[in-house]
């Protein structure tokens, strides 16, 4: 799709230099990505309330590995 648009070039240049991308595009493909998967993961705050544990779970003993 082709669209045009203003950009802010300091915004850009910035962009530009934390990232690997050589070219205007490649940053703004690399943005968009990031966005939309930041916007898809589910906030884990809206899980409160709906996980069940099994009784006996024990997350410290499962982080030691035993």
């Amino acid at each position: 799709m082709r669209t045009n648009v203003l950009l802010d070039d300091k915004l850009v240049d910035e962009a530009l230099k934390l990232t690997n991308a050589r070219t205007k595009k490649e940053v703004i493909h690399m943005a968009l990505k990031e966005f939309v998967e930041n916007r898809k993961r589910l906030d884990l705050r809206d899980l409160s309330g709906k996980i069940k544990f099994a009784e006996g779970y024990d997350y410290k003993a499962m982080r030691e590995g035993k």
